[in-house]
């Protein structure tokens, strides 16, 4: 018998929200975490556009906007002013400042409900795969045997090194220095006699402190000290002020890494695990949260026997492309913030100033122009706006029908009730999409097919067979 499911090794963004959506599907779910509790200090404070929309599908964005902060642009480097967000493709046109800890705190709330293990100091040394399972070696002498392992442990995952998983693409040049401490510098860049700068950001009660180190250790995971962090705010300022109360101190870099692959057999990866890439854009946790909701849907539907295994290559296909994108995106936002006057640095900041320009840069950068098939309708493929809709009566919105985190036909012509037998149908109207007669919603929310006016039920048997299985569907009237 296995001891679970799906072991997830990493109680960090990925693997919550991965628990989450596998214990929401029924799957039994275990994660290992080595840290005994969650680190007290905050690595990112951001959501974007594109993760709001995404946890507005399972009901989980409007908790978090109600607490944190909105701010109507996108988070962008090496461009002279923001990137506005009205009129992105979003039903959430804003970034949403909240810290990391309290999106975690919400997502490990979410898989306990739903029934998932969390299991902290408990760290993964090693596994061994078969052909029907993995079995993890635990610190503390245990062994978890389960059907598939997924690594959301970071960027120096021991699930990839062991899968024998490469991760090419390209060292730091250079690293920075982060600490989050009091002092009595202004909020905002502040320059010294050199022109040389840091960015003091405000935070609750303290601010973070970021600034270029010069000349970093060899060993780039020499512990930062706080008397190291003076010294490099002193010398790019050219004089004192004191830095005090550190709470967390860390260094990081413009390194830029891609796993070769996201699947190897029954070992996964996700988040940090499968990319790497500069802090531009404050993408992180973003894209590991979109990592998550596009693996756990399929990966439960495999582990459940209503998919075939073939399934989770899709995940590899869908989020590779993405990670590729991504690291293109914050490697150009780092160079862009380096080339000063370069020409083709300010033809991009006059792109960046056209309304068109700025919509287009501002999806690229949020990941709001995820599209996972291309050609045909302009949903193929993309995350369905949540259009309002009246069920039996009733009013709700599109992304209210993904709660349950099912695949879901939507009938907006009544003509598609013979499908029930093959996915769940819900029968609506929606004043907004007057050319589409019904459309196929992975439980992603992303449309897997679209019928509009005329075309009738012609590829809907194809989709459902790809995405969901192979279910019985009606014959061709």
């Amino acid at each position: 018998m296995f001891e679970t499911d799906v072991l997830i090794a990493g109680a960090g963004p990925a693997g919550l929200l991965l628990a989450a959506e596998l214990a929401l599907a029924g799957v039994r779910t275990t994660i290992v975490e080595r840290h005994p509790e969650r680190p007290p200090y905050c690595r990112g404070f951001n959501l974007n556009s594109r993760s709001l929309d995404l946890l507005a599908r399972r009901g989980l964005a409007e908790g978090l906007i109600a607490e944190g902060h909105r701010v109507p642009h996108a988070p962008v480097t090496g461009l002279p002013g923001p990137l506005l967000l009205d009129g992105t493709a979003t039903d959430h046109p804003f970034s949403l400042g909240i810290p990391q800890t309290r999106v975690e705190e919400v997502l490990e709330a979410r898989a306990l409900e739903l029934g998932a293990e969390i299991r902290r100091g408990h760290e993964l040394r090693s596994f061994t795969p078969a052909a029907d399972s993995v079995t993890a070696q635990i610190h503390n002498g245990q062994t978890i045997r389960a059907r598939y392992l997924v690594g959301c442990d970071g960027g120096r995952s021991t699930v990839r090194k062991q899968a024998g998983i490469g991760f090419p693409g390209v060292d730091a040049r250079w690293f920075a220095l982060l600490g989050d401490v009091e002092c009595d510098l202004p909020y905002g860049p502040s320059a010294g006699p050199d022109g040389r700068s840091l960015f003091v950001i405000p935070r609750p009660g303290y601010v973070r402190i970021v600034v270029r180190e010069d000349d970093p250790p060899a060993d780039k995971d020499t512990p930062v000290t706080l008397e190291r962090l003076q010294a490099q705010v002193d010398a790019v300022l050219g004089r004192h002020v004191e830095l005090r109360a550190p709470r967390w101190l860390s260094r990081f870099g413009d390194a830029a890494r891609l796993a070769s692959r996201y699947r190897e057999g029954r070992v996964l990866l996700a988040g940090d695990a499968a990319h790497i890439h500069p802090p531009a854009g404050a993408i992180g946790v973003n894209v590991a949260l979109d990592d998550a909701f596009n693996l756990g849907w399929k990966l439960a539907a495999v582990v459940r026997g209503t998919a075939p295994e073939g399934l989770l290559d899709t995940y590899h296909d869908e989020r590779h492309a993405a990670g590729e994108r991504i690291l293109a995106n914050t490697r150009a936002q780092v160079a862009l913030e380096e080339a000063g006057a370069e020409p083709w640095a300010d033809l991009m900041r006059r792109v960046a100033a056209h309304p068109a320009g700025t919509q287009a840069l501002a999806e690229i950068i949020t990941g709001l122009d995820a599209c996972y098939e291309a050609g045909g309708h302009s949903w193929l493929g993309r995350l369905a706006p949540d259009v309002p809709l009246q069920v039996t009566g009733a009013e709700t919105h599109l992304a209210a029908l993904l709660h349950s985190g099912r695949p879901v036909l939507v009938d907006l012509t009544g003509s598609f009730a013979a499908w029930s037998s093959a996915v769940e149908v819900v029968h609506a109207a929606s004043p907004s999409t007057s050319d589409i007669e019904a459309v196929l919603l992975r439980p992603d929310g992303h449309v897997a097919w679209v019928g509009t006016s005329g075309s009738g039920a012609a590829g809907l048997a194809e989709a459902v067979h790809r995405w969901i299985g192979d279910v019985p569907v009606p014959a061709p009237a």
